[in-house]
């Protein structure tokens, strides 16, 4: 994806090394947009080896209106685990385990996973009860009835909650439009982005969602539009972000999605298939919390 690559130059070339509130410095730039067409195959990064089954299941988790680690935990994605571990070494429960000890525990206890394992009222819970309101059941609803309505729009972002999650919504607000030949396009604005780590992630999962959101709308998916304000790069992940700027990206895949689901509370793991993904080797990164 040339678009992405675009967007790591930009960065490294014109971002500014400042602090954050994590321990690890970051190149940060502000203001960026990238555009994915979705005509053209699906979104997901070639120029290094992605977990994309981790990106469906915290999607179908997110739409589920979950928030509480278990589910990705017993599918083995790990992308959420460093949050409440860490919430939980602040508790007088901790004994000294290590990380891998806590997911074992997340795993194989149900009442220290409904203790330890909860996130706060994160994305999941703002999409399907934002003050009592599901979000996505109506933007569904809206598209259907009112598909050229520019009000369809689904906030994470809820400042009487963010006290009470982990971390608060990074990408905060998203968009759909229809235009005239029924296509259906996504704009997200992401307020901080993780250039390396979970931008991949969430170009993928939110092309994911408009492509699903399309199949129970009966649009076509056209476009997802990535609007960031903060776009960073950490300067543990500079040399990894480097090495992906010499692979020349490969040809995207094709996402296919089971045909008979027309609600999108449906979709299961098994109704979401990615063909024909051929990409360069894996690199590895650590998470900032």
């Amino acid at each position: 994806m040339k678009e992405y690559k675009d967007l790591l130059k930009l960065v490294l070339d014109n971002g500014i090394m400042q602090e954050n509130r994590t321990d690890t410095d970051a190149i940060a730039y502000f203001g960026t947009q990238s555009r994915y067409d979705l005509t053209k195959g699906f979104p997901l990064l070639t120029t290094k080896k992605m977990a994309y089954k981790a990106i469906f299941h915290e999607l179908l988790w997110f739409l589920k209106g979950e928030t509480n680690i278990k589910y990705l935990v017993d599918n083995n994605v790990k992308i959420w685990n460093e949050w409440p571990y860490e919430n939980y070494k602040k508790s007088p429960y901790f004994k000294n385990e290590s990380i891998d000890e806590f997911i074992l525990k997340i795993k194989e206890d149900d009442s220290f996973a409904k203790q330890f394992g909860e996130l706060g009222p994160v994305y999941g819970r703002q999409w399907r009860n934002f003050n009592g309101v599901d979000q996505i059941t109506n933007l569904i609803e809206e598209i259907k009835k009112n598909k050229y309505s520019r009000r369809l729009i689904v906030s994470a972002w809820n400042p009487s909650e963010i006290k009470n999650m982990l971390l608060p919504p990074c990408h905060c607000l998203f968009q759909f439009f229809v235009n005239s030949k029924n296509e259906l396009s996504c704009q997200l604005y992401q307020r901080s982005a993780d250039l390396f780590l979970g931008v991949p992630f969430n170009i993928a999962s939110y092309s994911l969602l408009t492509y699903m959101i399309a199949q129970v709308t009966n649009t076509t998916a056209k476009e997802f539009v990535h609007t960031i304000g903060v776009a960073h790069i950490y300067n543990n992940h500079i040399d990894q972000v480097k090495e992906q700027l010499t692979r020349e990206p490969l040809q995207l895949p094709t996402l296919v999605l089971n045909k008979n689901i027309k609600n999108i509370f449906d979709f299961k793991i098994e109704d979401i298939e990615i063909k024909d993904y051929n990409s360069h080797p894996a690199i590895k990164g650590k998470v900032a919390v």
